[in-house]
Formats: structure tokens, sequence, C-alpha cells
């Protein structure tokens, strides 16, 4: 029997800062999808990686006065040692400076411009460096990008070669009729819809090479580089082999993407678009999260209110971090995190509910008979079908996933307060066993819930079930 194929890519992170918190919960996510989708047969490929091209990138490395590609390489290992930070699983971590993607990237150039997709214009537009993305009068805050405000708008004027976005306005348009959950959650379905709806202008994807040198050549035009975006949005098909290795590209593509709302334009209109023009199949859905903002307040150094990941293990380990990660607000919601507020639900949710619930539950049962053993009935036997479960998946609703273990959790806390298990033993032998039997069925069933989300707690829990021996899963945090 063939297995199913999933592949699921994150947004490559842009090496001109450290890894935030924001994309450290992106890729922990596609890490729970791409461990569900394994658990359950299917052949999967997750891709991560960095962007390390454009202007951002050009003048830190012209800033800090050292080779742009030494700057590149040293930041991508920061992004690379997320894996064993976070117990990632990614299969490929593409840079965009790699050989094989320079080559992509221009190939899918080519096809475009041999479609008639690409031609060359002298424009004048506003510019954020920022976003790396031109900016219309309607989107500025004061003269200044709300998402940048701190950075001057630049004015670039230039003869440069441009993608006819506009011809693909029906296309789009189609695709989102057709798929209407292409995009998800809803709003930012709708958002991109009425975005595609107001009529699309061609875009710009090259720079002048003597004002920007760090970019992807220009096939047939020495005098010109890639524009950051076109160039890095071909590594969802790059990383798969293409266009080399068809059989990888064809068994895999296409698939799915996460991203920030930010990004929404990009992955959803942008590159689905340049996809047409390519005539590849389109991406199958596009996941956008939210912001983390902390207290309110956007995160930023001036502000010294900014999370950083390796810190978040320190204090709460790696299954920790995680789930606070992934619990934290609604899918495609913006969220709050800040230290206090993580001490707390650490706290209540792991040290008090899921560390307290193992530690009771491993203790009573040194006092039953040993032919008691726990079975694990994770969905079934919770009035749950599988199917609905992996719809919280499917829909990448995965703070609810963890308030359905998290409902099963403080249940059975509650059952054993209730029910005092403890005075049982001697006076209702059989009622004990009976308690005990259920306990350890739903212990049993919560670790393997925790699988795909909590890995090495998942495992802790089945080696106490086993051995009979309580162990610290979450100490308290003072």
């Amino acid at each position: 029997m063939d297995k199913n194929k999933f592949y699921i890519t994150t947004t490559l992170a842009y090496v001109n800062a450290d890894p935030h918190i924001g994309f450290a919960r992106e890729i922990v996510q596609a890490d729970v999808l791409a461990r569900f989708h394994r658990s359950i047969g299917d052949e999967v490929f997750f891709n991560t990686g960095t962007d390390e091209h454009g202007l951002k990138i050009f003048r830190k490395a012209q800033e800090l006065e050292i080779d742009v590609q030494k700057y590149c390489d040293e930041k991508a290992e920061n992004f690379k040692k997320l894996k064993g930070m976070l117990n990632l699983t990614f299969d490929s971590f593409i840079r965009t400076t790699d050989e094989h993607h320079v080559k992509a990237a221009q190939e899918f150039w080519k096809i475009c411009d041999k479609k008639g997709d690409i031609y060359k214009k002298l424009y004048k537009v506003k510019y954020c460096v920022g976003c790396e993305l031109e900016k219309t009068e309607s989107e500025l805050v004061d003269g200044k990008c709300p998402l940048h405000p701190n950075m001057e708008i630049e004015i670039i004027s230039e003869e440069n070669y441009f993608f006819r976005f506009s011809r693909y306005q029906e296309k789009l348009l189609k695709l989102y009729e057709e798929n209407p959950n292409f995009v998800l959650p809803k709003k930012r379905m709708n958002e991109i819809r009425s975005f595609v709806e107001m009529g699309l202008e061609d875009f710009s994807i090259s720079r002048l090479k003597n004002k920007m040198p760090w970019g992807v050549p220009v096939p047939g035009d020495d005098e010109q580089v890639m524009y950051v975006w076109f160039d890095a949005l071909v590594d969802y098909v790059s990383t798969l082999g293409w266009p080399g290795d068809t059989e990888k590209f064809e068994k895999f593509w296409p698939g799915y993407q996460l991203c920030g709302k930010d990004n929404l334009r990009q992955q959803a209109a942008m590159w689905q678009a340049m996809l047409m023009s390519a005539g590849l199949p389109n991406s199958k859905q596009v996941f956008v999260n939210g912001f983390i903002t902390s207290k309110g307040e956007k995160m930023s150094k001036s502000l010294g209110n900014v999370i950083n990941p390796q810190d978040m293990v320190v204090k709460f380990g790696v299954d920790g971090t995680r789930y606070l990660l992934l619990s934290s607000g609604t899918f495609g919601e913006d969220s709050d995190l800040n230290w206090e507020g993580m001490v707390e639900k650490y706290n209540a949710d792991l040290a008090n509910g899921l560390g307290n619930l193992l530690s009771r539950v491993i203790k009573l049962s040194e006092k039953i008979d040993a032919g008691i053993a726990p079975k694990a009935r994770p969905l079934e036997s919770k009035g749950l079908a599988f199917g609905d479960f992996g719809e919280f998946f499917g829909k990448l609703e995965l703070s609810q996933s963890l308030e359905y273990i998290w409902k099963i959790i403080q249940d059975n806390n509650k059952y054993i307060e209730e029910n005092k298990p403890w005075e049982l033993t001697h006076n209702h032998p059989e009622k004990f066993q009976k308690i005990m039997e259920k306990l350890l069925n739903d212990l049993s069933s919560i670790s393997q819930l925790l699988e795909s989300f909590m890995p090495e707690t998942s495992e802790k829990i089945k080696k106490a079930l086993e051995t009979k021996q309580a162990i610290a899963l979450f100490p308290r945090i003072k």
C-alpha cells in the first residue's frame, strides 16, 4: 500500500537577526504537523532554511565591515541550532545562497520570461527596506511603514525587470473560489481575496547590481540581480530538487506552507502567480499566523521586551517551551507572551497539571496487583473519532488539540480528588483496581496524544508507566 505524501515548509528565516519567538513558534508548529503525519504512516518531507539575499543583509554586513557571505554563514548556523534546541525533525535546511538554489531560481526566471511574464521598465516607488517590499501611500502611516516605524521609507528610481502580476488576477480568484480553505484562518483568506479583487500591479523582481550587488544574478543581464522575494520563494520547490530531481519534486509537490500575517501577500498571491507562470501546481494550503506581542506591545529591542527562544528553553526546558509556544492564543490571531504569564501557565498546566497527575498515579500504582497494565485507547475511549482529532491538525488549531488533551488531564486530577483511591486499597480493593485501570489507561492515552507536541514528555510518561517509577516531569518554577 502506497503511503500518502506530506510536504510541509516554513518560511525562510531572514538572517539579519537572531531567531525570534515568532519563527520559533512557526517551526515548532511545522514539526508537530510533520510528526503527526509520520505517526499515521505518511511519507513526510519537512523543509526550513534561511533567506540570505537582499538590501537588509547587504547593509548589515557593510555596517559590521565583514564579507556578506561570511555574515550569512555565521547567521545561518544560529538557525540550524534550533533543530537540537527545540527537538525538531526537519529533513531539509535550505539556504538561498546554496548553489543548487541559485541555479533553480535562475531556471524559474527563464521559464517565466519565456512565458512573456517578465519585462523591463523604468520606475519610481516608495520602498520599505525592513519589509523588502514596495509600499503604496495608503499602506503608510504618517509616511512610515507601520511594521517598521523606525526606518525611513526610501525612494527607488531605476530600470528593473517586472513580473506581470496583473495577468494573474482572474486565475488567482479562481484558485481561491475553487479552494475556499486555501488560506487559513478564514479571515486571511478574505483578506487576500479582497487584495486581489482590488486589482494587481506588476511588481519589480530585480535590482541594479551596482546599487545592490548581493543577489542571484539575472540570467542574461550582468547589470541586474534578482529581487529577494522572487529568489526566496523558489526555495519551496528547489529544496525538492526542482528542476533536476523530478522524482522527489513530483512525489511531494504541492505542499503546505506556514507563514506570518506579514507574509500573506507574498505566499498566497505573489508566489501562486509565479507558480502559474512557471506551469507548476499551486500550493495545497497556506497557514497564516498572527503576531506575538508582549503585554500588548510589539516586541522590540528598544522596549527590552524581546523573548529569545533559547532563554525560554533554559527556563522551561524543551517540551515546556514547545507547549508554551503551541498553546498561546488562537491560531491566526495575535497572541501575547511574557515571562510572568509563561511562568504562571507552566506551573498551572505542566507542574500542577500533567506533572502532578503522573506523580500521583505512579505512586498509587505501587499498591495495585501486578496484572494491571495500561491500555492506550487515546481517541475512541474519549468519545472523539480519530478523524475529528486529525481535523485540529488539518486546520493548524494546535492550541485546541492541547486544550482537548489538558481536559483529560484536568478530569483525571479531579477524578482522583473525588474518588480518593488511596482510601480504598484495603476495604474496597476491586473498586481501587478499577479506578487505577482507568487512570493508567488515560495516562497511556495522554502519552500517545502528546507524541507530536511534546515528544520527550511522551516518552517519559511511557517509561514511568512501564517501570512504575515516578519522575519529576516539570519542577515548579518560582
